[in-house]
């Protein structure tokens, strides 16, 4: 779940609070085109006001009638289509003749919202399991898939944190990670053994380790939904992190620096800590997509794009200068 859905499951208890039936929409299955992944969420309040998004509009206009019509927010769950052919696809503006499938759900307190929201502000992955021919919900330790599954009685949604950002030290620049990194739904963590760094560091939804690198690295078993970036400029800090995430799973691994140290870094751990030419071709360093970045912010920005262009399989090529200041290097150049 990332944070918009978050935030929809969120303002479903500030309706409820104010004595508003709502509904809750979860997308289940998409065939063709549709413009929202499964697990996308949309809240409908009896009145016909909206949170969230399933279809960018189209069917949340049919939801809303539907919701000031008062056939929603009572009885059980109700598994519906939108789009099974070339008129309906038309008619709720999905392209290509897309269809979304969703599992409508009155939010009653069967629905045990409250102690997913306290569970997730916890910090703990949730498994939700939703019997449809009740409404009833079992809130449930994860398992090692977080797929939905929608079944002819149940339909199964993982919640909270699932793919994790560790950012070893923590300076100015993990500040802006680790609140960007927060807003795209990761898991954030921070590791900084330094006093000085440490004591003053405070981003709401990021987690503090004052452990060793090498040692956080092998503790939180990094797997392949885990980002490991190196941030502090001390080779001490920044290659113990390094040898381990590099033959480690992550799915990404970066470290901050010039073309200069990087080669520098590359050879000290070749020599050193024994990683392979292989294991090395894996390292982002510079960090970051090439984009001019300056400031910190920029440059966080730089490189969160970076990590969310290879987690979902993609590889950006080296910009082309357009204009004279490109040729100025920029970003984190020590």
């Amino acid at each position: 779940m990332d944070n918009v859905d978050l935030n929809v499951l969120r303002q479903i208890t500030q309706w409820l609070a104010a004595g508003h039936r709502v509904v809750l929409g979860t997308i289940t299955r998409t065939w063709g085109s549709a413009p929202r992944p499964p697990g996308s969420t949309v809240a409908v309040r009896d009145d016909g006001l909206i949170a969230g998004s399933v279809s960018g509009g189209c069917i949340e206009d049919d939801l809303i009638d539907k919701a000031r019509g008062g056939v929603l927010a009572a009885g059980v769950p109700q598994v519906i289509r939108y789009g099974i052919d070339a008129d309906a696809a038309h008619r709720f503006g999905l392209p290509c003749g897309g269809l979304i499938e969703l599992v409508l759900e009155p939010v009653l307190p069967r629905t045990r919202l409250d102690e997913l929201l306290q569970r997730l502000a916890d910090g703990q992955r949730v498994r939700r399991v939703l019997s449809l021919a009740s409404g009833e919900v079992s809130l449930q330790p994860p398992t090692d898939t977080d797929e939905l599954e929608l079944s002819d009685a149940t339909l199964t949604t993982h919640h909270g944190p699932h793919w994790r950002l560790l950012l070893i030290g923590a300076g100015q620049m993990t500040q802006y990670l680790a609140q960007m990194g927060t807003a795209l739904g990761y898991q954030v963590i921070v590791c900084d053994p330094r006093e000085e760094y440490a004591e003053g560091f405070a981003i709401d939804g990021a987690t503090l380790l004052r452990t060793m690198p090498d040692d956080t690295v092998r503790e939180l078993r990094v797997d392949g939904h885990t980002a490991v970036i190196a941030l502090t400029h001390d080779p001490k800090l920044d290659d113990l992190a390094l040898m381990e995430a590099l033959t480690s799973e992550a799915f990404y691994v970066g470290a901050i620096g010039s073309r200069a140290n990087q080669a520098k870094r590359r050879e000290r751990l070749m020599e050193h800590f024994g990683i392979s030419a292989a294991q090395l071709d894996r390292l982002h360093g510079p960090v970051g997509l090439k984009n001019g970045a300056r400031t910190p912010p920029e440059i966080a920005v730089s490189i969160l794009a970076e990590v969310t262009a290879v987690r979902y399989g993609f590889r950006v090529p080296e910009p082309v200068a357009v204009k004279a200041q490109a040729g100025v290097e920029a970003g984190c150049v020590s």
